[in-house]
């Protein structure tokens, strides 16, 4: 089964959209959906527009796979988990988020191992295929890495 989410604070209906057309042609595929308040209304899989954490955890710990917007909490997490992740980046110009920091996510995650980047709605049907041929993704440590804590102490004393 794969868990879509698209976090909880902004609907994302052009990703929702992209993978409930791929879905499809691709009946075999499950997923899961926590779409927030969108107007776009999927027909090839399950959704609900919210979840109460306990259920959104479960759901993310029961997925094989995940996608979703390119938000830092849902790649922790699947990272954590190693569950490879599918992430599409909102744009600003489009009205799907204030700025364009999911660019730079996407960006900066691209060519991560269990990570696949779909840069808009066209690719994405070539990287969900790509997701499903992984099986997990390359684990990451539950805390930051001692230089990096030892950087920013550092930086702060100074």
């Amino acid at each position: 089964m794969i868990f879509l989410t698209v976090g909880t604070q902004l609907h994302f209906d052009r990703l929702v959209r992209a993978v409930d057309e791929a879905l499809a042609t691709r009946p075999q595929i499950e997923v899961i959906a926590q779409v927030a308040e969108g107007n776009y209304r999927p027909s090839n899989m399950q959704y609900t527009p919210f979840l109460e954490p306990t259920v959104f955890e479960k759901r993310f710990e029961q997925a094989t796979h995940i996608i979703g917007h390119a938000g830092m909490g849902t790649i922790i997490q699947s990272l954590l988990q190693c569950k490879p992740i599918l992430i599409m980046p909102r744009i600003a110009d489009l009205g799907e988020q204030r700025n364009d920091h999911q660019l730079a996510t996407a960006r900066r995650f691209r060519g991560r191992a269990g990570v696949l980047v779909a840069d808009d709605e066209k690719k994405l049907p070539g990287e969900l295929d790509a997701l499903l041929e992984l099986s997990e993704s390359q684990p990451i440590d539950e805390f930051a890495n001692p230089q990096l804590i030892a950087w920013i102490r550092q930086f702060i004393a100074s």
